[in-house]
């Protein structure tokens, strides 16, 4: 798997978390522990994003 496509696959899965937390956030019975969870998956894709972009 190259760098590029990686990343790619990063940014979908991040995206796709986004969705999910955005989702669970207009629910009235969301749960907020996981939707924290989410978000700090979300920041961890990001910076690995970030890293490989900088590599």
């Amino acid at each position: 798997m190259t760098v590029a496509s990686h990343i790619a696959e990063l940014k979908k899965k991040h995206e796709h978390l986004s969705e999910m937390v955005e989702q669970a956030q207009r629910s009235p019975a969301s749960d907020d522990l996981q939707i924290a969870e989410w978000k700090k998956m979300k920041l961890k894709i990001k910076e690995e994003i970030s890293r490989l972009q900088q590599a």
